[in-house]
């Protein structure tokens, strides 16, 4: 069954093997597989608790005293059809699972992998019969299927081998009788007798003087509280969907990696576009741009000439303005080229030679001029002889 988005509708395609039917699937489809009657124990239990922890345990218990199997080559699972004070009435199912893997195997060894594994007559009962007691009759390949269901759980099956008219006036009394000796109320059931047996209607009727429904195919089939997947089945599943989710990172990863690089390819060929811009741009001023470095070299070369603060009167003004007033220190020589001085001179001590230096350094007119002074050397007299430094900042 599918859901056709052009017609908002289910689409129901009948197949006559699983293996027909493996071969329609895709990954994504979500797989739910009905098992039939015959390959399940269908069983009504009474238990004397109402905790829902200690379900398990107790239906596997009674299961193993009914099926020739161990626990372990078998899965369970139950529904609560009622409880009270004294206990819990269960509908517990199992299924051997050789046999499940024998019926599964073309979907198996496709890697489809079902969700949920439940029993067909439980989705007919959990669709059609959700409420109170009732009595389904339908087909399942050559056999006649005929359930007992409570609140839309199992609680009793049986398969007839034909369907004769005849063998149901027999057959379907004893069943409704044995149904009763296991505590289920089969006073008034309600009927469902499948579509395909209409001609058996009038026959069930005579039988349990009440009118039966007739039941189609569900679209889709209920929800049912049932899943009989093995573990082996859950371990390869829970594999598959990690190994699912790793390929879409993968994907995801390898898609931003794509991105980022395209990213940065666009990115480069702005850089590109904007270089090549720049370099029109520069080509473009490059005249202008040379005249005017010539033109500040030239003006550098003349500042000697034409600035004050270049002027050697200027500097030996502000000079002799940084000497003491006395005849301490007293400058010797003088020397200036086009882009630098220097100034020798003799102080009564090297003390005073530095006094003198820092006065130069600090003198707001000769800021043009960074200065060093050197090593004073000592004469025999004490004296200090020093030479004074200054190039352009």
């Amino acid at each position: 069954m599918r859901f056709a988005a052009h017609s908002n509708a289910w689409e129901v395609r009948s197949v006559a093997s699983i293996e027909e039917a493996a071969g329609l699937l895709t990954p994504e489809d979500e797989i739910v597989l009905g098992l039939p009657v015959e390959l399940v124990l269908a069983q009504r239990l009474r238990l004397p608790t109402t905790d829902p922890a200690e379900f398990d345990e107790m239906v596997r218990i009674q299961v193993e005293k009914a099926m020739p199997y161990a626990s372990e080559e078998m899965t369970t699972s139950s529904e609560v059809i009622s409880q009270n004070e004294e206990g819990s009435v269960i509908s517990a199912v199992a299924v051997h699972n050789e046999k499940l893997n024998e019926l599964a195997a073309p979907l198996l060894a496709r890697g489809f992998i079902p969700s949920q594994v439940t029993v067909y007559a439980g989705q007919r009962a959990a669709t059609y019969a959700r409420e109170g007691t009732a009595f389904i009759i339908y087909p399942e390949g050559e056999a006649l299927v005929c359930a007992m269901t409570e609140e839309g759980k199992l609680s009793f099956t049986r398969t007839l081998d034909a369907a004769d008219p005849l063998q149901l006036q027999r057959d379907l009394p004893q069943l409704a009788l044995t149904a009763e000796l296991q505590g289920i109320n089969t006073s008034a059931p309600q009927i469902l007798l499948g579509e395909n047996l209409v001609e058996m209607r009038d026959t069930i009727e005579g039988i349990f003087v009440t009118r039966a429904e007739l039941i189609a195919v569900e679209v889709p089939p209920a929800d049912t509280g049932l899943n009989l997947v093995p573990e082996s089945w859950r371990q390869r599943r829970a594999q598959a969907l990690r190994v699912k989710e790793w390929k879409k990172r993968i994907l995801i990863g390898a898609c931003a990696y794509a991105g980022l690089f395209l990213l940065f390819l666009a990115y480069l060929l702005v850089l590109r576009v904007q270089i090549g811009r720049l370099d029109r741009r520069i080509s473009r001023d490059a005249p202008r741009t040379e005249f005017v470095k010539s033109t500040d070299a030239r003006w550098k070369a003349l500042a000697p000439a034409i600035d004050p603060h270049y002027y050697p009167i200027e500097i030996l003004l502000h000079l002799f303005d940084c000497l003491p007033p006395s005849q301490d220190v007293r400058i010797t020589v003088f020397n200036q080229s086009a882009r630098q001085i220097s100034v020798d001179g003799e102080a009564n001590s090297a003390a005073l030679a530095y006094q003198f230096a820092e006065k130069v350094k600090k003198n707001p007119d000769l800021q043009t001029f960074h200065f060093e002074l050197g090593a004073p050397k000592l004469l025999p007299n004490d004296h200090a002889q020093f030479r004074l430094e200054g190039k352009p900042r």
